[in-house]
């Protein structure tokens, strides 16, 4: 196995958790410059034994804000001088006084920590306060556009109309016209600009079909009600079209040629496609004879309907739409087209839709790949295809992997760690918000620290980035340290972007089960970029993302103890990940790649594809591309790759597909 590896020096650097003073304080980091500018005078930091009574003193303050003890909190605030989670104790301190309006206390902390997470939500607080006591010219003067939510932009507007600023009206407009509800903190603004003339036909319209559009019936109801009866009845006739799109078979009832109409028509059909694309398609011919379509929209409405008929399994039908229409080609429509002939083994219409992609898409390493495979079974030029193999090969991808493995070649994994200058990176430890991130992800606070974090780091430049992410790295913040690599799109560093993260308990759940090591890095660097507390929208938890359903039957199967909580701890978490991992290796007799679909989309799924006529011998590379779900594809791809890299990292060289799974028709 080949390996680039070049200018490795592991950063063991250490956090300087020293206050910065004078010109070198956050709002000069991040506001005037921080590139150019040398730090002052920085205090030494405390000793490990300082900070662990830091800690506990910043936990009595907040204790005592809490309990309204103020003389307390002062005092053990004057302690706490160089301790970087100070800025904490006095935001909740002057937050519990805001009803008083301490305009000089939030201009004192402002002055202190410019630019700061902390600094921008207090304004944030701080204008919603004023605008809630009628403070309009305050709230003026105090708003940042940049800092805004929809609310502070409606509290800015109100006060300089209140203020006589009748040029504000103009902008209210754009605040109103979205396609979702807006704040309630906006309504009299709104109440006051319709009053004032500022509401048309045309722009209740544009709402009313932003609104229909995303599903909020509710809304485009309470539009209609602001309309003129004309445009009232368009709407109705629009909302009964969206309910019951077969009612365009009645053509006569959409003769009127108005942009309306058209909108009404196009919106119809759509949502006709979705249930029945053939008829879309039919009413759709019958439609553009009659209409004086725009070019864009006549284009946009045939690409919608052409994948509906590819997802209903018209085939044929969409290849006359696009032979009719050689403009429909796209990249998403001619990649149904090429899944669809690799799933039937139709060689030659595989080579014929990669001929329709566009040049950029057909110069990808996927579609390089799809074409040498093509042409091996086409009888191709045996060159071409060894050239095609060869220029895939050269990548560190799932795509490049596959080519290797059919060149019988070594693997390219190139391995350049990205560097960053001793002065860069001892700037960047002393940075206000980089320590609080710190500090706060020592105490377990992941949000904030979170928080924190990513309002830093956003304001700096890529050497800066790059130190950040090897910081993030030492303190194992694993996730910061891969995100930091994707934020200034380099991909080369394979100890940031694949760390050994939890190695102890990988190493022990491996070894237990014999499940290779590699492959649960692989795993849970895919589900959760080694985020202890990660949590999915499905309700999936910790480092593996398992849902405590899985993990409660996984857990008994085992004989382990098992509650919820236990899985953000990643000893637990590992090691359940891991046994259903193995679960299902076992349940798909040892292929990795059935049990990693299985992992993503569920062993039910998985099954259900096998089950299919034609799926279940379709060559393992021609069933991983046209798995239908394109999540479960990447994340595949993801799995495999990322277990030949691990192995790497684990110094095991390890094959991208073995040799059973090969040999193995799907």
């Amino acid at each position: 196995m080949r390996f680039l590896r070049s200018g490795f020096t592991r950063y063991t650097g250490t956090l300087n958790t020293g206050r910065l003073a004078g010109a070198f304080a956050l709002g000069m980091l991040l506001g005037c410059g921080y590139a150019n500018a040398a730090p002052a005078s920085i205090a030494a930091p405390p000793s490990i034994a300082d900070k662990t009574e830091q800690r506990k003193l910043y936990n009595q303050a907040q204790n005592a804000i809490r309990s309204g003890r103020y003389t307390e909190y002062r005092e053990l605030l004057a302690e706490l001088e160089h301790y970087p989670l100070k800025p904490y104790l006095e935001y909740n301190y002057i937050s519990r006084r805001l009803s008083r309006l301490p305009a000089e206390d939030i201009a004192a902390f402002q002055r202190d920590y410019p630019g700061s997470y902390l600094a921008d939500k207090l304004n944030r607080r701080w204008v919603e306060k004023l605008a809630l006591q009628g403070k309009w010219a305050d709230v003026v003067d105090q708003y940042q556009a940049d800092n805004a939510t929809t609310e502070l932009t409606c509290y800015y507007l109100r006060g300089r109309i209140t203020e006589g600023d009748k040029t504000a009206y103009s902008d209210v407009a754009e605040v109103w016209n979205v396609g979702h509800s807006q704040p309630k903190a906006c309504d009299p603004l709104f109440a006051n600009w319709m009053k004032q003339g500022g509401m048309t036909d045309a722009i209740a319209w544009q709402r009313f079909v932003k609104a229909m559009d995303s599903r909020h019936r509710s809304l485009a109801r309470y539009v209609t009600k602001l309309m003129s009866p004309d445009t009232k009845a368009l709407a109705e006739l629009y909302d009964e079209v969206d309910r019951n799109p077969r009612a365009l078979n009645d053509m006569a009832r959409f003769g009127k040629q108005s942009a309306d109409m058209q909108q009404i028509i196009l919106h119809g059909l759509q949502r006709l496609s979705l249930r029945d694309a053939e008829l879309a398609n039919e009413l759709w011919h019958r439609y553009d004879a009659q209409q004086l379509f725009a070019d864009n929209a006549r284009l946009e409405t045939q690409r919608y309907i052409a994948v509906r008929l590819l997802r209903q399994g018209h085939t044929a039908e969409t290849e006359a739409l696009i032979k009719a229409t050689p403009a429909l080609n796209s990249e998403d429509l001619v990649e149904w087209l090429v899944r669809d002939a690799l799933r039937n083994l139709d060689w030659h219409r595989v080579n014929k839709w990669i001929a329709m992609l566009p040049p950029k898409a057909r110069a990808s390493e996927r579609w390089r790949y799809w074409q040498a495979r093509a042409l091996e079974n086409t009888g191709g030029a045996s060159e071409q295809i060894t050239t095609l193999y060869q220029l895939v090969s050269q990548t560190r991808s799932f795509y490049g992997f596959l080519s290797a493995d059919r060149l019988k070649v070594p693997y390219e994994l190139v391995d350049k760690p990205a560097t960053v200058d001793a002065v860069t990176r001892d700037q960047v430890a002393t940075i206000g918000g980089v320590q609080r991130a710190r500090e706060l992800f020592i105490l377990g606070k992941a949000l904030d620290a979170r928080r924190e974090w990513y309002h830093t780091t956003r304001k700096l430049d890529e050497p800066q980035i790059i130190a950040a992410g090897k910081l993030a790295e030492s303190w194992g913040w694993h996730r910061n340290g891969i995100q930091a690599m994707i934020q200034i799109r380099y991909w080369d560093d394979l100890e940031l972007r694949f760390p050994l993260a939890y190695q102890e308990h990988v190493n022990t759940t491996a070894k237990d089960l014999s499940v290779a090591p590699h492959l649960l890095f692989a795993i849970a660097r895919q589900e959760s970029a080694f985020t202890a507390d990660a949590r999915s929208s499905a309700g999936a938890l910790g480092l593996m993302q398992l849902l405590p359903s899985t993990a409660k039957q996984t857990a008994h199967r085992s004989g382990m103890s098992f509650s919820t909580y236990d899985l953000l701890e990643p000893a637990t978490n590992i090691a359940l990940g891991g046994r259903y991992l193995n679960q299902l290796l076992d349940q798909f007799d040892g292929n990795r790649i059935l049990a990693a679909a299985a992992y993503n989309a569920g062993p039910n799924r998985v099954k259900q594809w096998l089950s299919k006529s034609k799926s279940a011998s379709l060559p393992y590379d021609v069933w991983i591309e046209t798995i239908p779900y394109r999540e479960t594809r990447g994340y595949v791809q993801n799995v495999l790759s990322y277990s030949v890299i691990y192995g790497y990292r684990l110094g095991e060289a390890k094959p991208f597909i073995t040799a059973s799974e090969a040999g193995s028709s799907l």
